[in-house]
């Protein structure tokens, strides 16, 4: 739960600090190369997973398509949490506190409502994955996080020297 909680947050990080970077006539551009980035993504965290996990064809097939829809039941939680933060924050004038509560209350409420989403799948990916692999599932995850920030640190570094 928390990694998915971190990789989007490292995936909404990415998508604000190339924002900042680009040239203004360069924004029509930037929903497409969003949708290259993440199909790009994608792909690596499947090469990763299925690495990690020695995955079979048959497995790749049957989890993936899975594993996708529940990550992106996820980020569409997590997408509406955050927009929801964004119109409390960005609000000009006065805000009432149930406004502040009910916003709060949602900030809250993600981290539960992303571990449901996740229980919701267990049963699904114990179809397709054998019990070894469901455990390293988890293991695999906080590895491809790890080595995302690891890779962004070092792409951080090669940029200010």
């Amino acid at each position: 739960m928390k990694r998915l909680t971190l990789i989007s947050l490292i995936l909404a990080l990415f998508v604000s600090f190339s924002s900042y970077a680009q040239q203004p006539g360069e924004r029509r551009q930037r929903p497409v190369e969003r949708k290259e980035w993440f199909k790009e993504l994608r792909q690596y965290k499947h090469d990763f997973l299925t690495k990690e996990l020695k995955l079979t064809k048959e497995q790749q097939e049957s989890f993936f398509p899975l594993y996708d829809e529940m990550e992106s039941s996820v980020y569409q939680l997590q997408k509406q949490t955050r927009d929801i933060e964004h119109r409390v924050r960005n609000t000009k004038g006065e805000i009432s506190d149930l406004e502040y509560e009910k916003a709060s209350e949602a900030m809250f409420e993600i981290k539960g409502k992303e571990a449901d989403i996740e229980m919701k799948y267990y049963p699904k990916f114990k179809k397709a994955l054998t019990p070894k692999q469901m455990f390293m599932l988890k293991i695999a995850e906080r590895k491809f996080t790890n080595e995302l920030m690891m890779q962004d640190s070092r792409m951080r570094a090669g940029k200010h020297k």
